[in-house]
């Protein structure tokens, strides 16, 4: 899906350069949607996951649409009328398991989308799609609780297999960048981010789940603990089971945005 730039950008600092992220316009040929939401019941809808995707074009709405057209969730598509970030802020958005964000709109405007969606509906998952990954501002996003991060080239092929892993409290985001986010908190943070503990954890579990916060390796919480490495990767199995997570770098980054919640 390749989206034609529209006449005005916006642009995104990070720390080494400063990159224009164009806004995006809807390729020619897809058919509007409604501008009203509305629900598509898929043929062979089992599953009871809700998605509602927001979006300012008619025509991504449409193309989302299609995207999903042959998974088993309700699709809820609403079109945004503004995107002022005082509109975004007041939007009363249907309710929904997971949202998908088109981030057409300037980064305040979706920050104040995305604020309100997080206070509405504070159990729901957020995805957002983009043009592009920019570093700082997609780590602006995860630190809002955002737990996937797609271009709109990848939402074709990504979008039906990241929809139910988010839903279920994983992340879906490209490792390179979430390796480097948990660096970021990491060293932010000293090298050590707490946790709380959690009921259903083991003592020995919660005693890795530190260890893997201080960004031990399994060799090092082998030796700290005095038990075998296999152990350890077996207890770290676990933590990511329990947590419904599939990487170290995804249960670093759910213990810090549980902790900014609090």
């Amino acid at each position: 899906m390749k989206f034609p730039a529209e006449k005005a950008p916006y642009k995104v600092r990070n720390s080494s350069n400063t990159s224009t992220a164009k806004l995006l316009a809807p390729p020619a040929g897809f058919q509007y949607a409604d501008k009203q939401a509305k629900t598509v019941a898929t043929k062979r809808t089992t599953s009871k996951l809700t998605v509602c995707i927001l979006s300012p074009h008619p025509l991504v709405l449409s193309e989302f649409e299609r995207i999903l057209a042959k998974a088993q969730f309700k699709v809820i598509v609403k079109q945004l009328e503004s995107t002022l970030a005082p509109d975004m802020r007041s939007l009363e958005p249907p309710k929904a398991n997971v949202y998908v964000i088109d981030a057409h709109a300037a980064k305040p405007a979706t920050g104040a989308l995305l604020a309100n969606l997080i206070e509405r509906f504070p159990e729901s998952r957020l995805i957002v799609v983009g043009e592009q990954h920019i570093e700082a501002n997609c780590y602006s996003l995860l630190r809002l609780g955002v737990k996937g991060l797609l271009t709109y080239v990848e939402a074709r092929d990504q979008l039906v297999r990241a929809l139910p892993l988010v839903a279920n409290g994983g992340f879906w985001v490209p490792r390179q960048l979430l390796s480097g986010f948990v660096d970021s908190i990491l060293t932010s943070q000293g090298r050590r981010l707490k946790t709380d503990s959690v009921t259903n954890l083991s003592r020995r579990e919660q005693e890795v789940l530190d260890a893997l916060l201080e960004n031990q390796s399994n060799k090092e919480i082998a030796n700290k603990l005095n038990i075998a490495e296999r152990t350890v990767k077996f207890h770290v199995s676990n933590l990511l089971s329990k947590f419904g997570v599939r990487r170290r770098a995804d249960l670093i980054l759910l213990t810090f945005q549980r902790r900014l919640s609090q």
